[in-house]
């Protein structure tokens, strides 16, 4: 019964894989007709990705997996839980506060400073933010930053 672990986490992320793939492809082309880059492209990237990651975790898995315990596990939970609050607060709050509070936090999590964790979290939620929405002109939900 070794390695079942890794199979079934393998097998999960190939279901969520195609999962998050099929929905990209869903989504209508932009305005104007279809573009060689659009709203499709880095989820459909991302989705690829994760397939071929998961099928190389189900067919050779780790031979002596060690699911982590006690601070370690706990830990993970309070990542997964940051995620999770943060994919739920990324439209009501907007971009740059929902990735300023979540980046601020995983990074006191592991250990920084809260002033310093504060400022990685805010540069990167900046400058992530000019990326996709001047660069790639990809729209990031403004939530509470919109001004109408």
């Amino acid at each position: 019964m070794t390695s079942f672990g890794d199979r079934l986490l393998g097998l999960m992320l190939f279901v969520l894989a195609v999962s998050y793939g099929w929905v990209a492809q869903q989504w209508p082309p932009p305005f104007g007709g279809h573009e060689a880059v659009g709203p499709d492209t880095l989820p459909t990237i991302l989705a690829v990705v994760l397939g071929l990651s998961s099928c190389y975790l189900m067919v050779k898995p780790d031979p002596d997996e060690h699911w982590p315990k006690g601070r370690t596990a706990l830990e993970l939970v309070i990542a997964v839980t940051i995620l999770v609050l943060y994919a739920l607060l990324l439209e009501p709050l907007g971009f740059i506060p929902a990735t300023t509070l979540a980046v601020c936090t995983l990074c006191w999590r592991m250990g920084a400073r809260w002033k310093g964790a504060l400022m990685v979290g805010l540069v990167s939620a900046v400058v992530v933010f000019f990326l996709f929405n001047n660069l790639l002109e990809l729209s990031l939900p403004a939530g509470l930053l919109a001004f109408e």
